[in-house]
């Protein structure tokens, strides 16, 4: 399975931020430790171009974020100082997106060791976010002609609402949030699927919320491949979450999106999204647990008979 990371693209942040910059290289770490990733495997995506960012984003937002041109409410907004290394890694990460869904329609599943930007909309970022990568990748591979239809499955504790705005008015793309009523953004966007969560919402009532949205989301979607922004905010101890739900519960919970998926025949792009807990280190362990359940995916593709095969372009039969 190729997974695709970019964290030697360090985007510099002042001491005490909160972003937890260093998962990423953390996580590529124990990925090779555990063995779930070839380092053969590991791979640096190239950067987002231009006009791919283009099919998503407003030219002109791209235009004053590459010179650097946002004002300070902007990019209080985004969460970060600007700098050319935040461009950068901004474009490495929806790059890296782009080619694990590249490679998940070859081999069944991919990942991605970042992203999961999904509160950046077409003309502004937030959130800790600045391009929208799966609506960058969504749209490059409609545009390449290697899918038609799309479903983004988001597990984040926080609503995708840039991704559902940017494609609201899309219906080639179907947009599925579970996320946390009371939490961030405090004004939700509409997706084609929102399920909303109390705060300390646990185990069982998670899994059995995100089955039923699942149920609903896949044949409505009737998609040619899956983009899943897993996140690790839904964890118990997140400082940003406000859920319950146990490290055991969110490998029930990758294990069941991965499920629903394979039962539709979908290729899964995976993007890691949001995670916050007080020990770095218990969010990378969340995080690994996802990549190792890609990779059970992976294998299981590989595996499957032919009639089960990735799609090597868009299916029939959709409008």
């Amino acid at each position: 399975m190729k997974a695709f990371y970019c964290d030697h693209f360090v985007l510099p942040l002042p001491d005490g931020h909160r972003f937890p910059m260093e998962k990423y290289s953390l996580l590529r770490e124990r990925v090779l430790a555990a063995g779930v990733v070839a380092p053969e495997d590991l791979i640096v995506p190239p950067a987002a171009t231009d006009e791919e960012i283009l099919r998503a984003h407003d030219p002109e937002y791209l235009r004053r974020v590459a010179a650097g041109e946002l004002d300070r409410a902007e990019m209080r907004r985004i969460g970060f100082p600007w700098s050319p290394a935040m461009v950068e890694r901004s474009r490495r990460s929806a790059g890296g997106t782009l080619e694990a869904c590249r490679a998940a329609l070859a081999g069944g599943a991919a990942v991605n060791l970042a992203g999961g930007t999904h509160h950046a909309f077409r003309d502004r970022g937030e959130g800790y976010c600045v391009f929208n990568d799966a609506a960058i990748a969504a749209r490059a591979l409609q545009a390449e002609r290697l899918v038609e239809r799309v479903v983004v499955i988001d597990c984040d504790v926080h609503q995708g609402n840039g991704t559902a705005s940017i494609f609201a008015d899309d219906p080639t793309v179907f947009t599925f949030s579970i996320h946390g009523r009371n939490n961030f953004p405090f004004h939700k966007e509409r997706s084609d699927l929102d399920v909303e969560l109390a705060d300390g919402t646990a185990d069982a009532e998670y899994l059995a919320a995100l089955e039923a949205g699942l149920e609903r989301a896949l044949p409505a979607a009737r998609a040619d491949l899956a983009l899943y922004v897993s996140g690790a905010d839904p964890h118990e101890r997140d400082r940003l979450g406000r859920l319950k739900v146990s490290r055991a519960g969110l490998a029930a919970r990758d294990a069941l999106v991965f499920a629903h998926c394979r039962r539709a025949g979908l290729p899964v792009a995976v993007m890691m999204a949001g995670g916050y807990n007080v020990d770095v280190r218990e969010t990378v362990e969340v995080h690994l647990q996802t990549v190792a359940e890609a990779r059970r995916y992976f294998e299981i593709r590989s595996r499957a008979e032919p009639m089960d095969s990735p799609i090597s372009g868009p299916r029939g039969g959709h409008s």
